[in-house]
């Protein structure tokens, strides 16, 4: 019988002692494990800037212009003929009439708008647009600076605007996305490598990335046919020890 206990608190003994030193690794293997888990959770998060400019790819150009008379009718061939010398105008200066739209003239009597005033104006106002649609921005700023042979025709464009009513755009955005979305990550990443090394750490991979969006604008008022176009990306790295 004394043997028998014997062996069982020896066998008792043994177990606590192996049991222990479980405890102990798991508790060495858990602490590693988060250490491991932390390190990988440190990171830093950049942005990497591009820029370009660009020349327009596209113009639209609205040439308004307008007549009164107290008889409407005589006001549409008036502005029929203003709209056929526009037309002229561009044709002359190598617009394909596909690029240009003559709109229906529009005529409004004053007299039948409830606030209107009345004074000594004449009753009838009409107006009319010719839109030019056109990716040869170059021949519309040169035409811009010959509407005076225009005036000289007997046509007065009105309502030309800051920019001589003349919206430019930049329509090609896919011919300088690759290029910038790899200029935006590579400074990214410049600015990483800068803060790892500051920290005495070492660039990982990328945690997450967010490309960002492009805006296109005027690269200033005078130069509207000239674009910037921008994009910032935000993109978030990895830290080792």
């Amino acid at each position: 019988m004394r043997g028998q206990r014997g062996s069982v608190t020896v066998a008792a003994a043994v177990g606590a002692v192996l049991l222990a030193a479980g405890l102990i690794g798991l508790g060495v293997a858990l602490s590693w494990g988060l250490q491991q888990f932390r390190a990988a959770e440190r990171s830093v998060e950049v942005k990497g800037l591009s820029e370009r400019e660009v020349p327009a790819t596209l113009a639209i150009w609205t040439l308004m212009h307008g007549d009164a008379d107290n008889d409407a009718a005589a006001l549409y061939p008036r502005l029929e003929a203003r709209n056929a010398k526009i037309a002229a105008f561009l044709a002359e200066r190598g617009f394909d009439a596909k690029e240009v739209t003559v709109g229906a003239p529009q005529v409004t009597d004053r007299q039948a708008q409830e606030y209107g005033e009345q004074g000594n104006r004449l009753r009838y106002f009409g107006k009319a647009t010719v839109n030019v649609y056109t990716p040869k921005v170059d021949a519309v700023r040169k035409a811009l600076g010959e509407l005076g042979e225009l005036g000289r025709r007997g046509v007065a464009v009105s309502g030309m605007g800051e920019n001589g009513g003349v919206q430019y755009v930049f329509d090609d955005l896919n011919s300088v996305k690759p290029a910038m979305i790899e200029e935006a990550t590579r400074n990214a990443r410049e600015s990483a490598q800068k803060f790892a090394t500051d920290s005495r750490s070492t660039l990982g991979k990328i945690r997450r990335a967010n490309q960002g969006q492009f805006s296109i604008s005027d690269r200033d008022a005078s130069t509207p046919h000239i674009k910037r176009v921008r994009v910032v990306s935000t993109i978030e790295y990895y830290l080792q020890d």
